[in-house]
């Protein structure tokens, strides 16, 4: 019995109470939550439906529940029901109701833990973003890792989710990156402002030889723009190249620089000028965000006619509202943080609800450190860490797994020495080894006749199997958690404890008989068991985009 089984059978015995006339005329809930009690002798399952439900009955809690508590207890599979304080109802299952979900989960396959809480909503996800004038950095790194799992995420609960990457192809930065290729070029010196590296003369080497002309041979300003054009295009290559290593593709790549070309900025501000939120002043032209909440107003074109960053802001959200997204979600960088009332602003500005039809998640930075000491490793960006280094370092799903385990809003340290150990400490390689232990254990089976021809799920009665039943039934919760919070990380948390439940449940109970022994029933329907971990291990690791390797 899942707490899906509970949750609705809770609804159907209020509806029949009040078809009864036992319970009063009110709106019964659609549905009831479920949720494991803090302390398991306190029995399998709790919920709190009497404390929020019994006054628009007008009743006290406790009596809500003690009218709730025989009717609990007639259900199939329900051994016991207990009420807590002030109305708390905990109910305990027997064996076969509660070693039920083992089947299901198997059933169920690579849909178990999957939603539709989300269904119908269209939802524009913003991340890593990173200026094309280098390879991408820690932060972005975690930004990526978080980033499409947090996608992955949100498509198992039924959104629609667009991968988008904002391609800063407009403004100083560019020029700078120009500047530094052309010098490197050239023998000289980096700019006081410029880049340096040695993928700016790797890149300097490719413009000078993948050019038809001879590029130094041109006027400074074409020689520039040409150094410009192709530098841009040859760095944003290797990026998009880095990504799909890493396992992260874009459905968009938008370009910062289209927003300009096709004049959208203009009719952004228009928009505003439409509904009365933009004044001149001093020969500039503003937006009065203090309506909305921002601390001041804002410059949108400056006095010399160039225009702001926030110009290109206001554009590039209309445009995505325009392309029919419900919700536009940005992930920045921890040095973004003064950018979000401005940016909220400019939402409500246009009609639209923040923190509903716009959304900011800031993440924290990114450290690497080997017995505790911090890491330079980079090469060929100087002292700036890539997410070819990580990678180069610790492989794609350690790299992936270790920056999506931990909440965005911390800081984080990530243990180069850890990750590169094939024991307990290393948390990938746990619940990694977790899943190749259930496809090991499958093939041992087979090979000594144990197959799921039977199923009796009232065998699975030992404490170590209710513990692993209990875990592994919890995966559509975390799931549906994860994706309301928008936190990926408790997938990972969460799979480490099934992990641990899964291996003391390996030392505890054996699928195959000893050595001349007959199959049982038991070792049956222990397979079952089995399998059903190793789907919960598989759809968790898919989440995070993490293998889920059959040997180790």
């Amino acid at each position: 019995m899942t707490p899906a089984d509970l949750s609705a059978a809770i609804v159907r015995i209020l509806s029949a109470l009040q078809v009864s006339g036992r319970l009063g005329a009110a709106e019964l809930p659609a549905e009831v939550v479920i949720e494991r009690p803090k302390n398991r002798d306190h029995g399998d399952w709790a919920t709190n439906v009497a404390m929020q439900v019994a006054g628009k009955f007008g009743m006290n809690p406790r009596a809500f529940a003690e009218l709730l508590s025989p009717e609990l207890q007639a259900l199939d599979g329900v051994a016991k029901v207990d009420i807590a304080g002030p109305g708390f109802i905990n109910l305990a299952l027997s064996a076969a109701a509660a070693g039920e979900a083992a089947k299901k989960i198997v059933e169920a396959g690579q849909e178990f833990g999957r939603g539709s809480n989300l269904a119908g909503l269209k939802l524009n996800l913003e991340f890593v973003s990173a200026n094309p004038t280098g390879p991408i950095h820690l932060g972005g790194t975690r930004w990526a890792a978080v980033g499409d799992s947090l996608a992955r995420v949100l498509q198992a609960q039924g959104a629609e989710v667009t991968r988008e990457y904002y391609f800063n192809d407009h403004g100083a930065q560019i020029d700078r990156f120009a500047r530094s290729l052309m010098a490197a070029a050239k023998g000289e010196e980096t700019p006081e402002d410029g880049y340096a590296g040695a993928y700016i003369e790797e890149i300097a080497k490719r413009v000078l030889d993948e050019t038809a002309v001879d590029v130094l041979s041109l006027p400074e300003a074409e020689a520039q723009e040409t150094f410009r054009a192709a530098g841009v295009e040859l760095m944003f290559q290797e990026i998009r190249e880095s990504l799909h290593d890493f396992g992260v593709d874009f459905d968009v790549y938008f370009h910062e620089n289209s927003l300009y070309e096709s004049r959208a900025v203009e009719r952004a501000i228009e928009r505003l000028r439409e509904l009365g939120h933009i004044f001149e002043s001093e020969g500039a032209v503003w937006l009065r965000s203090t309506t909305f909440g921002d601390d001041r107003d804002r410059v949108i074109i400056k006095s010399d006619g160039e225009a702001a960053y926030i110009a290109g802001d206001l554009a590039y959200y209309l445009d995505k509202r325009s392309r029919g997204f419900d919700r536009c979600i940005y992930m920045l960088g921890a040095d973004h943080h003064g950018y979000v009332p401005r940016m909220m602003a400019l939402c409500a500005a246009y009609g639209d609800e923040p923190g509903v039809n716009l959304e900011i998640m800031i993440g924290q930075l990114v450290y690497l450190v080997r017995n505790g000491e911090p890491v330079r490793m980079s090469k060929r960006a100087g002292t700036v860490v890539t997410m070819e280094d990580l990678v180069s370092a610790v492989g794609v799903d350690a790299a992936r797994y270790a920056l999506a385990r931990s909440p965005i809003n911390s800081n984080l340290d990530i243990d180069l020495e850890q990750l590169a150990k094939k024991t307990n400490e290393n948390p990938v390689f746990y619940v990694q080894y977790a899943h190749a232990r259930t496809k090991q254990v499958a093939i041992n089976a087979a090979s000594l006749g144990v197959d799921k021809s039977e199923f009796l799920p009232e065998l699975l009665n030992h404490a170590s199997e209710s513990e692993l039943l209990a875990k592994l039934i919890e995966l559509p919760r975390v799931m549906a958690s994860s994706a309301e919070l928008k936190e990926p990380h408790r997938v990972a948390r969460y799979l480490e404890e099934v992990a641990g439940a899964y291996h003391r449940w390996y030392d505890n109970c054996r699928v195959t008989p000893i050595s001349g022994g007959e199959v049982e029933s038991v070792h049956r329907t222990r397979l079952w068991l089995n399998e059903a971990a190793g789907v919960v291990l598989r759809n968790g690791l898919d989440l995070l985009g993490v293998s889920a390797p059959e040997r180790m």
